[in-house]
């Protein structure tokens, strides 16, 4: 019985953290409905935020649990899993529209944190001060995309009006939403713990580094709230949803829980992670950017291409 221990641990972590995310999600868009903030900046941070919420409980836990390597695996495997796995699972569903203001405009944001990242990344420890800049450097994005959806509204302001009206709409009063974010952070909260120890004991068990387990079960399990919302979205045929959801999330993953995660603690970047993966996740962003800038849509090939490379990486993963 004590062998099932930790399995019942991942499994229960991954539902918690599940149930939290989509609380969470929906409590805070209702208090800040109700608080008057526009939908587009909703969308443009509280919705992306609240998806990544579990990365951020997961990553803070384990970076201060000593286990770096699953805090760092879980950002980064979140980051490729978002773009190959969710993206191309709702492609395959409903193919996605993607305007060129959003691509170059949003798409172009998470490619800046991305290589801002990769570059911290090879001083081999993400320091405090490294953390600070990340965080500056995503409240100047924000305000930037504040300050151009209120002067210059486009598809790309519109589709972070779309992401806040999927989630819901304004809440009739206080106490259900109250009640709704603080049972979502209670969730996210013991989720993580239960994942990050169930995660770190199947590792040893198997031999398998603590980063393949970040940058495999911990970071789909992160990141099944963001696919649950982006089917969802895809079957009520707002498919174009996942891209702003991904574009979002993935920026924030990067600039906000690795760099708020820093100043709390410094992670040390693994050896494999700095090798290997941070190059693969550059790359799929390249590629979806690329994707969605020429085709203007992201098709159901694209969503098989993008599925079958994330089989193949996680294979690779695996096989060492």
């Amino acid at each position: 019985m004590e062998q099932l221990i930790p399995y019942l641990q991942i499994v229960g972590g991954l539902v918690l953290l599940t149930a939290g995310g989509e609380f969470m999600v929906r409590g805070a868009v209702g208090l800040a409905l109700l608080m008057g903030i526009s939908k587009a900046i909703v969308g443009l941070t509280i919705v992306a935020a609240g998806t990544s919420a579990p990365e951020f409980v997961v990553s803070l836990n384990a970076a201060l649990a000593g286990s770096g390597d699953i805090a760092m695996g879980n950002v980064v495997g979140s980051n490729i899993a978002n773009i190959l796995l969710i993206l191309g699972a709702v492609a395959i569903l409903k193919p996605i529209a993607a305007s060129r203001t959003t691509t170059v405009r949003d798409g172009g944001a998470m490619l800046l944190g991305a290589v801002l990242f990769i570059g911290l990344c090879q001083f081999g420890v993400i320091e405090r001060w490294a953390g600070a800049l990340m965080l500056v450097v995503l409240v100047v994005i924000w305000y930037l995309t504040y300050k151009h959806d209120k002067n210059s509204p486009d598809a790309a302001s519109a589709l972070h009006e779309s992401e806040a009206e999927e989630v819901g709409e304004t809440p009739v009063g206080w106490i259900k939403p109250v009640i709704v974010t603080v049972v979502g952070i209670v969730a996210l909260t013991y989720g993580a713990d239960l994942l990050v120890e169930g995660g770190v004991t199947v590792a040893r068990e198997f031999g398998v580094s603590e980063a393949v387990i970040g940058l495999t079960l911990v970071a789909v399990g992160t990141s099944l709230p963001e696919l649950a919302a982006s089917m969802v979205a895809a079957f009520r045929g707002h498919s174009d949803v996942a891209l702003g959801n991904v574009l979002g999330s993935n920026l924030l993953n990067l600039l906000a829980i690795i760099g708020g995660v820093s100043v709390i603690s410094p992670i040390i970047v693994p050896e494999q992670i700095a090798a290997f993966d941070i190059w693969m996740m550059l790359g799929v962003t390249v590629a979806l950017l690329v994707v969605a800038y020429c085709a203007r849509r992201i098709g159901r090939i694209a969503g098989v291409v993008f599925m079958a490379v994330y089989a193949a990486y996680i294979g690779a993963l695996f096989a060492g």
